[in-house]
Order: C-alpha cells, then sequence, then structure tokens
C-alpha cells in the first residue's frame, strides 16, 4: 500500500482537495459567513441620507449663487416683470382663498366660542389665526400652486429645448438672466399677498360673525385691533419671506435640472419636475413654518 503524504486542512476546510508538494499555491479560503437581514435596510437608509444631504447641498449653493446675482446691473426690469407674473397674476387666488378661508373660520369659531359664552373673542381668534398662521402659508401654497409649478415648467422647457445652453455659448449666465430675478420677485410679492390675504380674512370673518350671525361689529374690530401686535405681523412677514425663498428656490432648481432626472426625460422629465416642485414646496413650507414659529415664539 503506496503512502500518501497529505497536508491536514484547517477546521471548516475538510471538503476541499488537499495541498500537494510541487502542485499550485492554493489560494487561502475564508469560511462563508452569514448575511443579515438588517444590511441591506441600513444601506439603503444611508444612501437615501446621502441623496437628500447631497440634494440640499447643491440646492443651497443653487440659491447663494442666485441670490448674489440679484444685485447685479440691469435686473429691474426683469425684476419688475416677475414680481407683476408672480404677484399681480396671483392676487385674484389669493383673494378668493382668503375671503372663504376666513368666512369658514368666522363660521366655525363663532359655534366654537358660543359654548364658552366668548363670543366677543370672535375677532380676536380670527385675526391672530390668519396673520400667525394661516396667511403665511396659506398663501404660499397657492403662489407654489400656480405661479412655482409655471415656473418649473418654463424653465425646464428652456432646458431641454437647448436654450440655456445658447445661453452659456453666448457669455450669458442663465442663473442670472433666468434664476435671480425670480427668486427677487418671490421675496417681494409673498410679503405683500400675505399682507392682502390677511386683510381679506378678516374682513370674511367680519360677513360671517357680523353680517351673517349676528355679532357686535363693534367689538369685532376692537378685539381685531387690541389683540393684534406689531410682533404677530412681524411674525408673519418673516414666514412669508422665508416661504417666498423656498418656493421661487425648489422650483427654479426643478426646471433647471430637469434634464438630469432618472425618471423620465424630455416632455415627461418637463411634468415631473414640475410635480416635484409643488410637492416639494408645499412639504418644505409646513415644516419650515414649524421651525420659523419655534424660533418665534
Amino acid at each position: 500500500m503506496k503512502e500518501q503524504d497529505e497536508k491536514k486542512l484547517p477546521l471548516g476546510h475538510e471538503n476541499e482537495a488537499p495541498y500537494e508538494k510541487g502542485g499550485p499555491a492554493r489560494t487561502a479560503v475564508f469560511p462563508s459567513r452569514g448575511r443579515s437581514n438588517i444590511s441591506p435596510f441600513f444601506a439603503f437608509i444611508g444612501g437615501w441620507a446621502i441623496r437628500m444631504i447631497g440634494n440640499f447641498g447643491a440646492i443651497a449653493v443653487f440659491f447663494f449663487l442666485a441670490f448674489i446675482n440679484i444685485f447685479r446691473s440691469k435686473q429691474i426690469r426683469e425684476i419688475t416683470n416677475q414680481v407683476y407674473y408672480i404677484g399681480a397674476k396671483s392676487s385674484l387666488i389669493v383673494i378668493l382663498v382668503a375671503l372663504f378661508t376666513g368666512m369658514v373660520l368666522g363660521l366655525q369659531l363663532f359655534y366654537t366660542l358660543v359654548k364658552f359664552g366668548s363670543v366677543g373673542a370672535l375677532g380676536s381668534a380670527i385675526s391672530l389665526s390668519l396673520v400667525r398662521e394661516l396667511g403665511p402659508v396659506l398663501t404660499a401654497i397657492m403662489i407654489a400652486a400656480r405661479a412655482g409649478s409655471a415656473m418649473a415648467a418654463e424653465i425646464g422647457i428652456l432646458r431641454n429645448s437647448e436654450q440655456i445652453d445658447a445661453l452659456y455659448t453666448m457669455g450669458i449666465d442663465p442663473v442670472r438672466y433666468l434664476i435671480s430675478p425670480r427668486i427677487a420677485a418671490s421675496i417681494i410679492s409673498f410679503p405683500l399677498l400675505t399682507a392682502f390675504f390677511d386683510l381679506v380674512g378678516i374682513i370674511g370673518g367680519y360677513l360671517t360673525g357680523v353680517v351673517l350671525l349676528g355679532t357686535n361689529a363693534g367689538t369685532y374690530f376692537y378685539r381685531v385691533q387690541s389683540s393684534l401686535g406689531m410682533v404677530d405681523i412681524r411674525g408673519g412677514f418673516i414666514k412669508s419671506l422665508v416661504f417666498g425663498a423656498i418656493v421661487s428656490c425648489i422650483c427654479c432648481f426643478q426646471g433647471y435640472f430637469c434634464h438630469m432626472r432618472n425618471d423620465g426625460f424630455g416632455a415627461r422629465s418637463v411634468g415631473m419636475a414640475t410635480v416635484s416642485a409643488v410637492v416639494i414646496s408645499c412639504v418644505l413650507i409646513l415644516v419650515s413654518d414649524y421651525v420659523v414659529t419655534s424660533f418665534l415664539m
């Protein structure tokens, strides 16, 4: 019986071919480890978080470049045109929403305050609700739905039709020419439309509470005047400025980079960019409303 020299393999590798002298070097094999089911979940969360941080960084740089170009020369005319488009043309829908919001508030609060014998506080409740919260938030959402979607679609079409590339070719900065006037116009228009919303909403509350339900008109306006302070008005205007910057930046960003989307190209990318612009703007309006309110309180 012929003896064979066999080298003993490490524990866990008994089924592998034995190492023979003079043969090719055997590659070390490590024992397999069981893959956890939690790893793909954390990989997905980590990848999503990294993408979100990258997107927010890109938006911040985009806004910074557009904001510093607002103060360049020959911007007044284009800013005026955008104020007319974003502000004046959105005033009708803002006034309509404000009127019925005030009327609904007057109706709801009247029957709520009657239970506690505090109908005289109707003016205070309506004015504070509108000036502090509902005015800035609903105004921003209405403008995002009307003007913000139009901004995203217009800039997206300019991108897909290569007109933005043509501006680069002619030596014109597209951010200064297209984005900066829209951001400046939004920062100007949002506080003005918020003031209109507050005023019309208080009038709507008057129509419901005084004209329809019979509350004393003098008590209503006295409560409005005595309860509103400069702190409340200033807080509402600060929120409107923040919302204006957020809506204009998000909508312009989505349209400007619609050609880089992964969920479509061409006309579909413009449509998806418009949807994303409105949805993200509305979500960030509510998130930033909480953040700003926590700092102002």
